[in-house]
């Protein structure tokens, strides 16, 4: 595959991937201990973290041997490599860990494709809701619900009355607290993982303001599936588009991701 054309079969390939990667988390989440260990961030670790991480650098590796991998689960690459990189793939086998333990099925297999510091196509598989959302910037985005497939596309979207704001399953920052004093009179969604983005992706929500610390790995996939379907996701306050392997620094800066219908105005 040429690092700069990425087709409908590739994104199938991966997304199949990710159901595989969700089988293998399903696995241990049936299981009544989840083998919780805490990273050096203090943040919590999984076996179900560590199966899926394996399953897709395996099937990764596996179906596209030229395109280097990061992991949230192997991020230990040195910068002096990683800047040299225009192509590669930015996985977190599973995002909402803290979902995951809690039991509420709120959590997601990401697998994105980064070419030139773009997040150009996307996979976020949601095992325990049966939900796989998946897209391709500039081709079009998908939803797969239990089977049943569907079109993703808010480009003609225009803001609810009052908007929809989705946020954290677990707090809000003081930060998105102040923005929410600007957007003035709205309904407020609360969902945990990179679903968020999604249910701006499906329509369900307008805007996702995250004015917190995410990392790299958290963003690009959903953010390849909102934009392919015809929203977007940039920096705050700048709005410059969220960019990827831009720095050493594995941290997003704040941004907000919503459909283009909220910028205007």
């Amino acid at each position: 595959m040429s690092s700069l054309v990425f087709s409908a079969t590739d994104l199938q390939q991966i997304t199949a991937l990710a159901k595989q990667a969700g089988e293998a988390i399903l696995a241990v989440y049936a299981q009544s201990d989840l083998h919780i260990d805490v990273k050096q961030d203090d943040s919590p670790v999984t076996a179900a973290d560590i199966a899926s991480h394996n399953v897709i650098v395996v099937g990764l590796q596996k179906g596209f041997p030229s395109i280097a991998i990061m992991s949230e689960e192997a991020a230990d690459i040195d910068w002096n490599t990683r800047k040299n990189w225009q192509t590669y793939w930015l996985i977190d086998p599973l995002d909402g860990t803290k979902e995951f333990i809690k039991r509420n099925g709120e959590f997601t297999v990401n697998i994105a494709l980064i070419h030139q510091g773009k997040a150009i196509a996307g996979v976020v598989h949601a095992p325990v809701l049966n939900k796989c959302y998946s897209g391709i910037v500039g081709q079009g985005a998908w939803l797969d619900n239990n089977g049943n497939v569907t079109e993703l596309n808010i480009s003609d979207r225009a803001i609810a009355n009052p908007p929809v704001v989705v946020g954290s399953r677990s707090h809000i920052s003081p930060d998105v607290a102040s923005y929410l004093t600007q957007v003035g009179e709205h309904t407020m969604l609360s969902v945990g993982s990179s679903l968020k983005f999604c249910m701006v992706a499906e329509g369900q929500a307008d805007v996702y303001p995250r004015l917190g610390l995410t990392s790299e790995w958290d963003t690009a996939a959903a953010q390849a599936v909102l934009e392919a379907a015809g929203g977007v996701v940039v920096e705050y306050p700048s709005l410059t588009p969220l960019r990827y392997n831009q720095k050493e620094n594995i941290l997003n800066p704040y941004f907000i991701a919503a459909s283009t219908a909220w910028f205007d105005d």
